[in-house]
């Protein structure tokens, strides 16, 4: 079965910095480009970041520059380390393999990030 357990989100002052763990499962991991996902109270879910199974990283405009998406195959594990972060960062952070994103029933519990001061 597939399976996302995203992972180290909290509460940070803006221009603070976290770094957000998704263990995933039950797929070639090293197979799948991967990504990170956010959603904030009232907006809808937009992709923040991309890493392909080449390495190659896309970024939202709002996030480049400050996040790093980062992925380790020998642990089926993708990273996002947010840096600077601002109060509009504050949502819900989930990671899925881009081929999944349609499957409502692949998608996990997500981390909750919030940038307050």
């Amino acid at each position: 079965q597939v399976h996302f357990v995203e992972s180290g989100g909290g509460l940070v002052q803006p221009g603070g910095s976290l770094r957000l763990s998704c263990a995933a499962s039950g797929f070639t991991f090293r197979s799948y480009d991967m990504s990170w996902y956010r959603q904030a109270p009232g907006k809808e879910r937009e992709l923040v970041a991309t890493i392909r199974t080449s390495g190659i990283t896309n970024y939202a405009d709002s996030v480049k520059g400050r996040f790093t998406i980062s992925r380790d195959n020998a642990k089926n594990t993708v990273y996002l380390q947010m840096n600077s972060l601002e109060p509009e960062d504050t949502a819900v952070y989930y990671c899925i393999g881009r081929l999944f994103v349609g499957v409502r029933d692949y998608w996990g519990q997500g981390t909750q990030v919030t940038v307050s001061s």
